[in-house]
């Protein structure tokens, strides 16, 4: 008789609150027999394990998997894949595992990547995704700031290459969310101030954390120290005329 093989759960935590994480993300943490997360190659901490800490029980083992800060592509995919045989080796022996990523599971997700090389070097094998709140959706709600109305369009935009994505445009979009701003703030600054259009800007630090911060003046904010968990959300006037701040 073949041997039964685990399923693959792919876990948004939400952003750093736990109360955040899903009702359906802590009854599937709640039976998994592994729990995976992603983490630097130069230490062995996972912020996604500490924000679902509470919701994993004792029997479970929690492994994080070492990735490289780098931007040598072929160092990542290396990782990748190397994780992706891990989790597949554990799936194949009938374990049910997890693996955790903050925010949503499907946006600008570590996840993503791993769930490509599982799929393509194990396709029999069952995975169910489960998303979570992102972090710009929670700092909207922290703000009490709408990401859209009526017929606006939102983009939500990487950060690494700074303000470029939104130079590139002719149209800029009402609402542009920037992620991973870290060290780019400058020129997002820069971006934003050459479109003219973007009165509000709001810069927004560890969402959901105790040591969250909210800087209304992003002047201010790109004369700060970088912090590699930062987003900004940049608005122009709204439908009826006003500014939204």
């Amino acid at each position: 008789m073949k041997n039964r093989t685990g399923t693959l759960f792919g876990i948004g935590v939400g952003p750093g609150d736990p109360d955040l994480i899903t009702i359906k993300a802590a009854k599937i943490l709640n039976r998994v027999d592994i729990v995976f997360a992603a983490a630097s190659t130069k230490n062995d901490h996972s912020l996604a394990v500490n924000i679902a800490r509470e919701h994993i029980p004792a029997s479970a083992t929690v492994r994080n998997l070492g990735f490289p800060m780098t931007r040598d592509k072929s160092e990542t995919r290396k990782a990748w894949k190397e994780h992706a045989r891990t989790i597949i080796t554990e799936l194949e022996k009938g374990k049910n595992v997890a693996f955790l990523t903050l925010g949503d599971s499907m946006t600008y997700s570590t996840y993503g990547y791993i769930l490509k090389f599982v799929q393509a070097l194990a396709p029999h094998l069952e995975v169910e995704t489960v998303p979570g709140i992102t972090s710009y959706q929670a700092a909207a709600a922290r703000l009490n700031t709408p990401l859209v109305e009526g017929e606006e369009m939102l983009m939500v935009v990487s950060g690494v290459n700074g303000g470029s994505r939104l130079r590139e445009l002719c149209g800029k979009p009402e609402n542009v969310v920037f992620l991973k701003a870290y060290r780019n703030v400058p020129d997002i600054k820069s971006a934003l101030d050459e479109a003219g259009t973007y009165p509000s800007c709001v810069g927004v630090k560890h969402c959901g954390h105790s040591n969250e911060e909210i800087i209304d003046d992003i002047d201010e904010l790109s004369k700060r120290k970088p912090d590699y968990w930062t987003l900004i959300i940049s608005k122009q006037m709204s439908q009826n005329g006003t500014k939204v701040e």
